[in-house]
């Protein structure tokens, strides 16, 4: 014990660099529990949009990231403006939403915000662009 002691009090600054890690980590995997949000496989992502033509399709990248290639019928908003755009996606509220960002990581606040706001059908696709792109399924630039 008397070395776990003296290693913090030697090293604070990695010490205080580990906790906040640590801390980030617990928020982001307890952000991820409490997401009521289906988490979708690409698979039934595509299964969904081939499913439902006017479902609303959120993503919460950049818009240079964007950009370079989306999902068909995309609509972007970035993650830090969704809270102040969601009068613009009114009209889907009772319409399956699928979300997704570069990896996956960031859309659970983006569903939990959504169903906050009486979104009622909010679906995560899992690996976000990124493994969509893996799949080798199409984007497009328009």
């Amino acid at each position: 014990m008397g070395h776990i002691t003296e290693f913090v009090s030697n090293n604070i600054f990695l010490f205080i660099a580990l906790l906040v890690v640590l801390a980030m980590l617990i928020k982001t995997e307890y952000e991820h529990r409490t997401s009521r949000a289906a988490n979708l496989s690409i698979a039934q992502a595509t299964r969904l949009l081939n499913n439902n033509p006017d479902a609303l399709v959120l993503d919460i990248r950049a818009s240079a990231e964007f950009k370079k290639g989306h999902l068909r019928q995309a609509i972007n908003i970035p993650l830090a403006e969704l809270k102040n755009s969601l009068d613009k996606l009114e009209k889907y509220k009772d319409k399956p939403a699928l979300l997704y960002c570069n990896s996956g990581n960031t859309t659970s606040r983006a569903a939990r915000l959504l169903q906050q706001n009486g979104f009622t059908h909010v679906n995560v696709m899992q690996g976000g662009i990124a493994d969509w792109k893996e799949a080798g399924l199409p984007l497009t630039k328009k």
